[in-house]
């Protein structure tokens, strides 16, 4: 017998759907309004209940009827025969979805169609069956729409996203037969076909992973549920539905062995999540079968070498990240680690902010629309190789196109190096700035970095929205186009960065995942410096006169470099005679460059620690605990993270910072406090107490001295 079915799902799922039912084997499916119809026997209703992947439910249609009203709908379902599909001992729900004339709220015509069964039941056999809500032996589902109502058996019961391994109650910010479609719109079942590999960076729960597993082992996703909707059915056909699970036993046990040559791998950040994942994985039947590790987006890398195959996220939303201020910074760096790790790989990331993926560097391919419960996402889909590749890097204007301003810029270049260069011998510099929008009209900032080869980093200032855009890209292309010739510098070795006032942990932001750094000297002493990852290159060069002066004060002291950065202001102390220092981030990536600094400048590691740690929470856990007799205080002026127990605004909080500080600093000691926010005012008042010093011109160096505000700085010292 022939049976019509309507097997439903999310919106923009319905082709998807249509699709997978055709390849079970439902040759006439064709998308609808919510989802797929399709015909078939009892067996193929009971086939798409095990085997869709991106089904919601699978309904068997009993009846459709006209109705304009709440007693239109209770006569229709009183004259069904519902004795032939459940007895008085049977317990029954109702869902009801849809719009009916005199009908205010579902509720109502749930207890219309509740009392038309009850009522039916009563008259011919003088017992009713119970409402159960939670586990019917039967659900009904009523559909209205346009003065029709439609009244439907549930055969899938709960969802069919419940696959079952997933714990009761725990929320997950991708359900089941999404993930699934995500991957089958991602092309995972021809990339598992072919071997390749799966991995997704920010795995959460593992859900994309442990559907992607189910794929690729041609494990029906109902294999592991305990429940269907049909199973409580009088007319339920208990041999078709053991074949079907005899088959899906039979497919699960080859698909296994053919998934212990795949590599699947799932990390996250969160330990939590990763033992999410593990148990998740293990309730699925599917343990050893996947990886899933804790790593950092910035530690993400393939397996093995040799992999390659797809790369699925779905990054983190603010509530889940911390800010929506992140979020562009966490998208570039995801962009940076496919680009640097995964060359020839693909890559799908499912967003509900289509215009952040602009942020990865990379063109999309293609896109398709789907829906996160009520939210509209697309899918972004990427081949992650080098002519997808996006850049900011503005092209370089040929030198025979320049305006007369262009070459007003190549005569103060020349002057500039020309008044600095027997300082910067004489000074054992190195690095400097040699530019700093000492033109208006060309809003830069160059710096001249000297190592086995000479780098420039080019700034560009954020223009006011005064000026026109069109003009202020081609003279920045004018700028690119004549950098090189005057300094005598590749082309490749000139980097550009757009620097904007800075929120939150944007300071931070990877811009890249490079890891290529250069040695460069300074004073005698060596850093390393990196042009490409960060919109810093990890050496103040504003702070060069100030790492000199701690130099010069560190001998014989016990020295604090609080928000230590690299390191380099340690470097200057422990190589100017300080017995002992601790520098304290909350960056690990800036702690390890810190001590490589320190070691490529051969300083002993076991005098000289390094601390990670939020600095606002460590100071509040080191109170009157150790004493420094040179302490140097160089927060950011505002910083934002999920790891700070605080925010900081060093305008707002400079006084309790200070404070919190003083109590760390032995009774001679000196505090060196400098910040970099232009118009940064301290509270003098708050430290009338002690002797306090401005000493930011003593700290400005020659190279900054067209900007003198580039930095404030002030030494404090108990009074005696």
């Amino acid at each position: 017998m022939s049976h019509l079915f309507f097997a439903s799902a999310p919106k923009h799922m319905g082709s998807l759907l249509a699709e997978e039912l055709i390849r079970l084997g439902m040759h006439d499916a064709t998308e609808t309004r919510g989802g797929a119809r399709f015909s078939g026997s009892l067996e193929d209703g009971y086939r798409a209940c095990l085997w869709s992947r991106v089904a919601n439910r699978i309904l068997l249609p009993l009846g459709q009827f006209p109705a304009t009203g709440s007693d239109d709908l209770y006569a229709a379902a009183a004259g069904m025969s519902w004795e032939d599909h459940l007895t008085p001992d049977h317990t029954f729900a109702i869902q009801f979805d849809g719009t009916l004339t005199g009908i205010n709220h579902p509720h109502f015509a749930v207890l219309r169609v509740k009392d038309a069964i009850a009522d039916r039941f009563t008259r011919r056999v003088g017992q009713r069956p119970s409402v159960d809500q939670e586990h019917p032996d039967l659900r009904i589902h009523v559909y209205a729409h346009q003065e029709s109502v439609g009244i439907s058996l549930d055969l899938s019961g709960m969802s069919l996203h419940l696959r079952g391994y997933r714990d009761e109650g725990t929320a997950a910010p991708l359900k089941e037969n999404l993930a699934a479609a995500l991957l089958l719109r991602a092309g995972w079942p021809e990339i598992a076909a072919e071997g390749g590999a799966l991995l997704d960076p920010m795995c959460g729960s593992g859900t994309l992973i442990i559907e992607g597993a189910l794929i690729a082992a041609d494990i029906a996703p109902g294999l592991r549920r305990e429940y269907f909707g049909f199973q409580g059915w009088l007319q339920h056909d208990e041999t078709a539905w053991q074949r079907l699970l005899d088959e899906a036993q039979i497919r699960r046990d080859a698909g296994l062995r053919r998934l212990e040559t795949l590599a699947l791998r799932g990390y996250d950040q969160n330990p939590n999540a990763i033992r999410a994942s593990i148990h998740h994985l293990e309730r699925a039947g599917l343990a050893g079968l996947a990886h899933f590790e804790r790593r950092e987006l910035s530690d993400c890398r393939p397996g093995r070498a040799e992999d390659e195959g797809l790369v699925i996220v779905n990054p983190p939303y603010g509530e889940r990240l911390g800010t929506e201020d992140e979020l562009p910074a966490l998208y570039a760096h995801l962009g940076a680690v496919l680009k640097e790790r995964f060359l020839g790989w693909r890559a799908a990331v499912f967003t509900g902010t289509p215009e952040l993926g602009k942020h990865m560097g990379l063109r999309a391919v293609k896109t398709h629309t789907l829906y996160n419960g009520p939210i509209e996402c697309r899918l972004l889909h990427f081949q992650v190789e080098p002519q997808y590749v996006v850049t900011n890097q503005p092209r370089p204007l040929s030198p025979d196109v320049r305006s007369p301003g262009a070459l007003m810029l190549v005569n103060r270049l020349v002057k500039n190096l020309k008044s600095l260069r027997k300082w910067q011998r004489d000074a054992q510099i190195s690095c400097l700035r040699l530019y700093d929008a000492d033109l208006p009209e060309y809003a830069l900032a160059i710096d001249i970095y000297e190592g086995e080869k000479r780098w420039v980093q080019v700034q560009e200032y954020a223009a006011p929205a005064s000026v026109d855009p069109k003009r202020a890209r081609q003279r920045l292309r004018e700028a690119l186009g004549l950098i090189p010739e005057v300094l005598d510098v590749p082309g490749e070795q000139v980097y550009f960065k757009v620097r904007r006032p800075q929120k939150g942990s944007s300071q931070y932001e990877r811009l890249a995942e490079s890891g290529h750094f250069h040695e460069v000297s300074e004073g005698g002493y060596r850093f390393l410096v990196n042009f490409e990852d960060y919109l810093d290159t990890g050496l103040f060069l504003d702070h060069r006169d100030m790492r000199r002066l701690i130099g010069s004060l560190a001998v014989g002291k016990r020295f604090l470099n609080l928000f230590g950065y690299t390191g380099t202001a340690t470097v200057y102390a422990a190589r100017g005679g300080a017995y002992a220092s601790t520098t304290v981030d909350m960056s690990r990536t800036y702690l390890n460059w810190a001590q490589r600094n320190l070691t490529l400048n051969g300083i002993d590691l076991t005098a000289h620690e390094l601390i990670h740690a939020d600095c606002l929470r460590w100071l509040e856990q080191m109170a009157d605990q150790q004493h420094y007799d040179l302490i140097f205080l160089d927060p950011p002026s505002f910083s934002t993270s999920k790891r700070m127990a605080k925010t900081l605004d060093i305008q707002r909080d400079h006084v309790r910072l200070i404070t919190a500080v003083m109590r760390l600093l032995s009774d001679d000691g000196l505090l060196i406090f400098s910040n970099n926010l232009r118009r940064f005012q301290l509270d003098q008042e708050a430290f009338a107490d002690w002797d306090v010093t401005d000493i930011s011109a003593r700290t400005l160096p020659r190279d900054f001295a067209r900007n003198p505000r580039i930095h404030q700085c002030w030494t404090l010292r108990r009074r005696p």
